[in-house]
């Protein structure tokens, strides 16, 4: 994803100084104009915009805070944009430390996939002041077809761990529900036919069911252990205000299973392949 969203931001003609924990990664980047640093703290200096993508909570505070972290090079006026898919208390704490320096934050998770950061077509859901999103904007729209403003710090965070529960649910249930027409004996091509293009339809189930039935999971477009760390979270959202997440729970346990059966690092499609091995 950031490797997607670091080259149109070059195609674009942002000065862009890009930072990786494995450099091999960036190296292509880094042969197309951007300048590699050796750490954030390095990415970060003299930045006007600072943007991050990475895995979880514990990436992102190390990111910014950590021992070379990237505040620690920040400039008073700074726009951190943390597109990574967080807790809500965490990006708060983030929005707090990045104010302390005289920065704003804008918690800016997106939809979207590999193929969509690769295009430009990421949406992003934003949550912040509104003065540092139009300053902001240029970066943003380099990257996406879409940016939406949600409201105040923590309101884009929310609404993607909403959006990525709704996924990780239809993911699990369209998971069994494969299962089920292959050991009941039915025309599995019919009958995706039938569960795709009527009611239960939706895009992400076309694309699930596609590399369901192929058993296609590499490249991943989503990482599995990505999806069930976004349900824990989901969860955990709901639970501090006092919501029962009872099809979060449930789906967070067949992808918990599907780690368990060596799936993690797949495509999130691959959580069928716990039902099959039964």
């Amino acid at each position: 994803m950031g490797s997607g969203m670091a080259r149109r931001l070059l195609g674009a003609g942002f000065p862009l100084t890009i930072y990786n924990r494995s450099a091999e990664k960036a190296a292509p980047l880094s042969r197309d104009g951007a300048i590699l640093a050796v750490s954030p703290r390095e990415a970060a200096a003299n930045a006007e915009v600072m943007v991050s993508m990475v895995a979880d909570d514990t990436a992102s505070r190390g990111m910014w805070l950590g021992e070379h972290g990237a505040l620690g090079a920040a400039a008073p006026g700074a726009i951190l944009i943390e597109s990574s898919t967080l807790s809500v208390a965490w990006v708060r704490a983030l929005a707090a430390h990045a104010g302390a320096l005289g920065c704003e934050l804008l918690d800016a998770p997106v939809t979207g996939s590999r193929p969509q950061a690769a295009s430009g077509e990421l949406c992003f859901l934003v949550g912040g002041p509104s003065g540092a999103l139009e300053k902001a904007r240029p970066v943003l729209e380099s990257m996406s077809r879409a940016i939406v403003h949600l409201g105040p710090t923590g309101s884009g965070a929310l609404l993607k761990l909403i959006n990525n529960f709704l996924c990780g649910v239809q993911a699990a249930s369209l998971a069994e529900a494969i299962a089920l027409v292959e050991r009941g004996g039915l025309d599995r091509e019919a009958a995706l036919g039938i569960l795709t293009g009527g009611a239960p339809g939706s895009p992400l189930l076309k694309t699930l069911s596609a590399r369901m039935a192929a058993r296609e999971y590499t490249p991943p477009n989503f990482l599995l252990r990505l999806m069930a760390k976004d349900l824990a979270y989901a969860a955990a959202e709901a639970e501090s205000r006092a919501l029962d997440p009872v099809t979060a729970t449930a789906a967070l346990k067949v992808f918990q299973q599907a780690i368990a059966h060596g799936d993690a690092d797949r495509d999130l499609s691959a959580v069928v392949e716990q039902f099959r091995a039964r």
